[in-house]
């Protein structure tokens, strides 16, 4: 936890926020595929942003960061659910599973036997940069509130609250946009491009292998997508280490690389660059837990 204000971290939450106000009002006239990119990005960055509140920032108060977060410029994931699934998803030692690592895309290799030829192919396309992008969203979202419905119908009833309070968030950025010059299918695709840029870093930030460091990476790029992403893909960084806020992770990797590089087994990349050269087209991974195939 912060040992006070973080005062950059607060200016970048009330930035990102004026930025997507000044997309959605000022430069529909302009051009409104201008403002639906400038959105987009805005929402990618307030879910980075989202991230940090979760993990303590910038405010010492759970009750002030989560209020910062109220307003979910990305339109489709409950502040609460995402919360409490990224924290369940910090359990190490459950990183890929698919049951119980709530933000895993492996498949447990029996269902994976059981589903038909057009899911399988879904899924395929999924685990390629490109698909991950352009229909990982949807595909998740689906994922993610077909669970919640099933926890809720269970009585989960922290889940039923969570989705009403991100009901009342979204009808707020509803009556806004509504009342700008741009229209609602425009906030909702600038939405989508938003989880769509996240699936960027996601993409490949976890991976099978028999111990739980080594499955978390480091991307060491310093440019656009770091800052788009708060550095979060020194992956390997945070998840050692989740109080750090996102300007401190670059300069701890710098002065313990060895040390990281050793505990995630050499897992890192040089830039995004390198991963879309290798993966726009073509899935690292496959869908069903190779590791659970030789089961292990």
């Amino acid at each position: 936890m912060p040992r006070s204000i973080e005062w950059g971290t607060l200016a970048l939450i009330l930035g990102c926020h004026a930025v997507w106000l000044a997309a959605l009002w000022l430069l529909p006239g302009v051009s409104l595929l201008l403002a639906i990119a400038v959105m987009g990005l805005m929402a990618a960055l307030h879910s980075s942003l989202t991230h940090e509140a979760l993990h303590g920032h910038p405010f010492r108060s759970r009750f002030l960061n989560e209020a910062l977060m109220f307003f979910p410029l990305t339109l489709f994931i409950p502040y609460g659910r995402f919360r409490d699934t990224h924290l369940d998803h910090h359990r190490d030692e459950l990183l890929t599973d698919p049951y119980d690592d709530p933000e895993a895309n492996f498949q447990d290799p029996a269902v994976w036997a059981r589903l038909p030829g057009w899911r399988r192919r879904l899924l395929r396309a999924n685990n390629t940069m490109l698909g991950r992008v352009v229909i990982g969203p949807v595909i998740g979202q689906i994922s993610f509130m077909q669970g919640d419905w099933r926890l809720a119908r269970a009585g989960n009833h922290a889940i039923t609250r969570d989705w009403i309070l991100h009901a009342i968030g979204a009808a707020a950025v509803i009556w806004v946009v509504a009342q700008s010059p741009a229209p609602l299918w425009a906030a909702v695709l600038a939405a989508y491009i938003g989880l769509g840029l996240i699936k960027v870093r996601t993409f490949l930030e976890h991976r099978a292998h028999e111990d739980c460091r080594g499955r978390t990476v480091v991307v060491e790029d310093k440019g656009f997508w770091a800052l788009l992403f708060l550095n979060n893909n020194y992956h390997i960084v945070h998840h050692m280490h989740p109080g750090v806020p996102w300007y401190a992770l670059p300069r701890l990797y710098r002065a313990r690389k060895p040390e990281f590089v050793a505990a995630n087994d050499g897992y890192v990349y040089r830039n995004y660059l390198q991963i879309f050269r290798n993966y726009l087209f073509r899935a690292k991974d496959p869908v069903p837990h190779p590791l659970w195939q030789q089961g292990e």
